[in-house]
């Protein structure tokens, strides 16, 4: 991790150590890249809450018991918690301060961590909902706790895990 004379290169830096005018193209580039990072995301968000918007007009939603419906308003409004976090960066992209870039990036890589909680909670209690309505409750519980495991191994303990060995170089 330590360059040539002991110092960290630039990527290696985190964004809060980053100026708003010494380093404007670095945080340009970071911006830019996690706008495009959500780009991605953000349909697959659209979609799942396209889903839940209109699975109470389907036939099966009304034997869902008490369980299954909190189950699913779980689902809903962390799809919704979810949109509002990943779209959030883009808005700041429009509306923040211009000059802020560092602050902007801050927050905008905060909103997606959150936005990505909430996506793997609404992921994970819709997955429960209708494997419970379909196969049962011990399924469901079965097939949601590997989701849980999925997500923390996937998105938590992968990323952290990334970079930390030493290469020898």
């Amino acid at each position: 991790m330590v360059g040539d004379g002991g110092q960290r290169s630039m990527a290696e830096r985190a964004a809060g150590e980053l100026d708003d005018v010494a380093d404007r193209e670095e945080l340009r580039g970071r911006y830019e890249m996690l706008l495009q990072e959500l780009r991605v995301v953000l349909p697959g968000v659209q979609v799942l809450m396209a889903f839940l918007l209109t699975a109470p007009f389907a036939q099966r939603f009304a034997d869902l018991d008490d369980v299954g419906r909190r189950a699913y308003l779980i689902a809903l409004v962390s799809a919704l918690g979810s949109t509002i976090c990943l779209l959030s960066p883009t808005v700041f992209h429009r509306v923040a301060d211009r000059t802020a870039r560092r602050a902007r990036l801050i927050w905008s890589v905060r909103l997606a961590v959150v936005g990505f909680v909430f996506l793997s909670v609404a992921l994970t209690a819709a997955t429960w909902c209708i494997t419970r309505l379909v196969f049962g409750t011990t399924t469901a519980t079965v097939v949601a706790t590997v989701a849980v495991c999925a997500f923390v191994a996937v998105w938590i303990l992968l990323p952290l895990s990334v970079g930390r060995t030493t290469h020898g170089r």
